[in-house]
């Protein structure tokens, strides 16, 4: 019998020994199910030409060839990666809409004895969990703001905090980028859909009763969009400000960012984005450091020069919100578990 997802923590399946995305590799790689593994029975380009036959030509032929593509495909993965699947081996298998797919692959594996059993509406019965978690019901715990300049180690803090056990939600982790235009890490961004079920997951597991504590972002880190309910609570939410000298910022930006310092070409690029905000020889001059590797220079003055005047502006908006303002001498590791310290307590005068 089919299984009813009703809640996003259903996804964890902890009943089944494994969780088996039978889509596409496109698809899966937009977004898939939190654990599942990929054991495509059509890969893109089959599933294309199976659903081009099905509209131009037959649906029947459709099914009689997608039948066969199925059956080659689940013997692979029957000598691939369920070759040592026990007798008692338990998989909980979707495809898009719990349909064909899936019920064909669920079917060859129940054949062999395995007790296979399907996502009733499939992945799209998770969307529509993951929709109503985060654009239609309110943010579920209180949210805290950590603020502050760039360069004062924020996602670090936030690090740091969490394995003090503070409920914390990296959303620059979860979005694979350092929110700024210098921000790009290797392997890029998800997909929306792929960094919303991974949002879900994670609000899913908090503590209502604790608050959770957020890096100060805009509505966008690179690409990704953040969803309105969590957007809305973090315009309402109290903040806590980092601070630390310029030079120790500076000091730290140009190690944080050592995999596009390493790459002057792709600095300097990232820096003639700059030219709309600025007069082309202040470019130059950045320019000029990016190419003599002067990194901590550069990066002293991108943030007297670009990025500290706007924060400024955010925070003359901001000032009512912030409730405590932590001073970090240091951004070592020292400095980091100490400000992690501090913030931790003034969260907890907060709550």
């Amino acid at each position: 019998m089919p299984v009813t997802l009703t809640r996003i923590a259903d996804a964890a399946a902890d009943d089944f020994d494994a969780l088996i995305d039978v889509r596409a590799p496109a698809e899966f790689a937009e977004d898939h199910l939190p654990g599942a593994v990929n054991l495509p029975v059509l890969d893109d380009a089959e599933r294309a030409r199976v659903g081009t036959i099905y509209t131009q030509e037959s649906p029947f032929l459709a099914r009689r060839i997608g039948a066969a593509l199925v059956a080659r495909n689940a013997a692979r993965h029957l000598d691939g990666y369920l070759a040592g699947k026990g007798p008692r081996f338990r998989p909980l298998v979707y495809c898009w809409r719990g349909g064909q797919r899936s019920g064909s692959f669920a079917t060859i594996l129940r054949q062999v004895g395995w007790r296979a059993e399907t996502i009733e509406g499939g992945y799209r019965s998770w969307r529509r969990l993951v929709k109503a978690a985060l654009y239609d019901a309110p943010f579920r715990a209180p949210v805290v703001l950590l603020d502050g300049n760039t360069g004062t180690a924020k996602t670090q803090i936030l690090s740091a905090l969490r394995a003090r056990g503070v409920q914390v939600i990296d959303l620059e982790g979860l979005a694979r980028h350092r929110g700024s235009l210098f921000g790009e890490v290797p392997g890029g961004q998800p997909a929306q859909k792929g960094f919303e079920t991974a949002l879900a997951a994670r609000i899913a597991a908090l503590d209502p009763a604790r608050p959770v504590l957020v890096e100060a972002e805009s509505s966008k880190i690179g690409a990704i969009n953040l969803p309105p309910a969590l957007w809305r609570a973090m315009q309402a939410a109290p903040r806590i400000e980092i601070g630390a000298p310029r030079a120790v910022r500076a000091g730290y930006l140009a190690a944080a960012y050592g995999d596009i310092v390493a790459e002057p070409a792709r600095l300097g690029a990232v820096i003639a984005q700059l030219r709309p905000f600025h007069a082309a020889e202040r470019i130059a001059d950045w320019q000029a450091l990016a190419a003599a590797g002067e990194v901590t220079a550069l990066a002293a003055e991108l943030m007297t020069h670009h990025y500290d005047p706007r924060y400024a502006k955010a925070r003359a908006r901001d000032a009512g919100t912030v409730r405590a303002r932590v001073w970090a001498t240091s951004l070592d590791a020292a400095g980091i578990a100490a400000a992690a310290e501090r913030v931790s307590a003034a969260l907890q005068r907060l709550a």
